[in-house]
């Protein structure tokens, strides 16, 4: 079998990493070797299989990793998988502080990762628990108590994608970095859209001041 193609986008990214470039190559390498679609995602290189999410490369600044979208549904036989955070449902994490250790676990990682892709083709999906009440950065909160638009808006998205946009406001340290994502992410919450979904077909949203 012929590995999938690079991203031009993605190579401008390994380019310009400041960080684990080698690391992230080796792993780029396992991605496209396992036949994954490469793309950008929240400007990260993300390895997709017939348009789902199956696995992002992530530099930290102590390692770097692969982040599975679906972790939760692995069996992790090896206990390599990391849980990026206490009230983190779905994605798990592998993280690597050399080359080596991408190198040892080839063979882990391929079947890991062949595992996430039989998962898509399955069509499973994670079960979240119902119970875990999202906790919004302040930022983010203030805009939701005094914006009733916004707020209606953001409660009829689909429980994954209000997940995806509070990791993504919670994930800045600082807070003017906190309200500059929340400020460019507002148009596309508004129309009704997923922090990734650039193309969706903006659905009706209810009316303010309605429940």
């Amino acid at each position: 079998m012929k590995k999938s193609r690079v991203n031009p986008k993605v190579d401008a990214y390994f380019r310009e990493a400041e960080k684990w470039r080698e690391e992230m190559a080796e792993l780029r390498k396992l991605m496209l070797d396992c036949r994954l679609t490469e793309e950008l995602k929240w400007g990260k290189p993300c390895y997709t299989f017939q348009g789902r999410n199956v696995v992002l490369i992530v530099g930290f600044k102590a390692c770097c990793a692969l982040l599975f979208c679906k972790g939760a549904l692995l069996k992790d036989a090896h206990g390599i998988l990391i849980k990026p955070g206490e009230n983190t449902q779905a994605t798990r994490q592998v993280r690597f502080a050399g080359v080596r250790e991408i190198v040892a676990r080839r063979s882990i990682l391929r079947a890991m990762i062949h595992e996430a892709i039989a998962a898509e083709k399955a069509g499973l999906e994670v079960v979240y628990d119902k119970n875990t009440e999202l906790v919004f950065p302040e930022e983010f909160q203030r805009r939701l108590d005094g914006n009733p638009a916004l707020r209606a808006a953001f409660g009829a998205l689909t429980p994954g994608r209000r997940r995806a946009y509070n990791l993504y406001f919670s994930a800045a340290k600082q807070s003017k970095t906190r309200a500059s994502r929340i400020e460019k992410c507002l148009p596309q919450i508004l129309q009704g859209k997923g922090l990734n979904d650039r193309y969706l077909q903006t659905r009706k949203l209810p009316r303010p001041g309605r429940s």
